[in-house]
């Protein structure tokens, strides 16, 4: 169908997939996205109106996953595309189109925050009052995973953007910064947690609720942990004020809601700031290790907003003043020159 499809298997092959399907014939089929996995996106044009169709390579993404959480979801009541025709084994999904339009690029041609927000904090209370039910079919968000996740930090951040190999002191303050984090993770209320909730993956549909992406990464974790991604986001900062305002709407709904908020407002702000440190020391492994390991270099760029996150908190939590200490001293300064090795800004 496209010059581009000679050369790209995986794209033959869904396209043949594609033709096989019930329905009005497929007269377009463009790349629609990509995300930062082995998964990507085309937009088709079945009949004068569009979907799409992702490509999930199996043995790299097998679209199960994605399928089951997708079924989950839309019993609760949030906007997630509809499944048209799946072939799991295959790895291929028809889907319903949300449109190209995310969060991020709304707020970027100025279209007004405040009802945005109020939609994507609706919907996380929606997902967080389904109860057990929904829980049971998650894996949880257990010591080991946080962990692991936070270890991408001295391993693909400080190792390989950096140059950076900490001494046996400043590895032991890592080490217990993690296990505060880890231990401050577990002890918050278990609801469901997307784990990527952000303006990226948040698009903007016609009526209130937005439509939800890239959630095939669920699990059951702590309850502050999606407001934290999607209000201290790595793709745009909002002022403090403005995010503890946005916080104490989504208390306010939640306890509306029956969910377990904490014992006072300070003890959630903790919880907030803490699990928000512990995303932003794994985001900077991630996004170093998708441009070392996957060529994706565009993450590099949203580093310094991610470290700007680490610090803030570092800096006011009297619990983290070693560790802040030795961000400042050693890796605030070798960033500085792995930005500039790299080509891209601080």
């Amino acid at each position: 169908m496209t010059a581009d499809s000679i050369s790209d298997p995986r794209r033959d092959e869904l396209e043949r997939w594609l033709l096989t399907l019930p329905g009005p014939a497929l007269t377009r089929m463009v790349p629609a996205s990509a995300d930062a996995s082995f998964r990507r996106y085309f937009r088709l044009e079945r009949g004068g109106s569009s979907a799409i169709a992702m490509d999930a390579p199996p043995e790299r993404e097998h679209p199960g996953t994605w399928l089951r959480v997708a079924r989950l979801m839309a019993g609760t009541g949030v906007h997630v595309p509809e499944v048209l025709a799946a072939d799991p084994e295959r790895g291929f999904v028809l889907m319903s189109d949300l449109g190209s339009r995310d969060y991020l690029a709304a707020l970027a041609a100025g279209e007004d925050p405040g009802p945005l927000y109020a939609a994507a904090i609706g919907a996380i209370v929606s997902l967080q009052a389904a109860g057990a039910n929904l829980l049971r079919e998650l894996p949880p968000y257990d010591r080991s995973r946080l962990h692991a996740e936070m270890e991408l930090f001295p391993q693909w951040f400080l190792g390989r953007h950096l140059g950076l190999v900490p001494d046996p002191a400043a590895t032991r303050l890592v080490e217990a910064a993690f296990g505060l984090l880890g231990e401050e993770a577990l002890a918050q209320p278990v609801v469901f947690v997307h784990r990527d909730y952000h303006s990226r993956n948040l698009m903007v549909c016609p009526g209130v609720k937005p439509g939800i992406l890239d959630f095939q990464d669920a699990v059951r974790g702590p309850i502050s942990y999606d407001l934290v991604s999607l209000l201290k986001d790595c793709y745009i900062v909002w002022p403090r004020a403005r995010v503890l305002g946005w916080m104490d709407d989504y208390l306010a709904l939640a306890r509306q809601a029956g969910l377990d908020t904490g014992p006072d407002r300070q003890a959630f702000l903790r919880w907030f700031d803490r699990t928000g440190l512990q995303r932003h020391l794994k985001v900077l492994g991630i996004f170093a290790r998708l441009w070392y390991r996957d060529g994706k270099r565009g993450y590099l760029a949203d580093l310094p907003r991610v470290l700007d996150y680490v610090l803030e908190v570092t800096a006011a939590d009297p619990q983290f003043a070693d560790l802040d200490a030795w961000l400042r001293e050693r890796v605030v300064p070798a960033f500085v020159l792995a930005q500039q090795r790299a080509g891209v800004a601080a």
